[in-house]
């Protein structure tokens, strides 16, 4: 009976320490999600995003996810407020804005 409570608790702590690492693991390959879409808009034939990065310590960069094209990328400085240019009002529009590592 001894023989099979040891089994059982080191099995226990054997999968709360797998548990652990996984998730210690998949908190460290997250992106800061510091750039925030405050808007999305046309003028003059142009689409725009207006982004604002919320990390007051650290640039942050993104990538405009836009269907059929080459998506671009960018950076913005710490605490900054910037439009961005994606493309024509003839192309399509941007689906979301997705935080990337520098």
């Amino acid at each position: 009976m001894r023989k099979i409570m040891s089994i059982a608790v080191a099995g226990a702590v054997a999968g709360a320490s797998l548990t652990l690492a996984t998730a210690t693991q998949a908190a460290a390959d997250q992106v800061p999600r510091c750039v925030k879409v405050r808007k999305f808009f046309s003028q003059g034939g142009q689409r725009y995003v207006r982004l604002t990065n919320l990390c007051a310590q650290r640039p942050a960069c993104y990538t405009i996810v836009i269907p059929h094209q080459a998506d671009p990328q960018g950076r913005l400085p710490k605490g900054a407020t910037k439009d961005v240019r994606y493309g024509t009002t003839a192309g399509p529009r941007a689906l979301y804005v997705k935080n990337v590592a520098c």
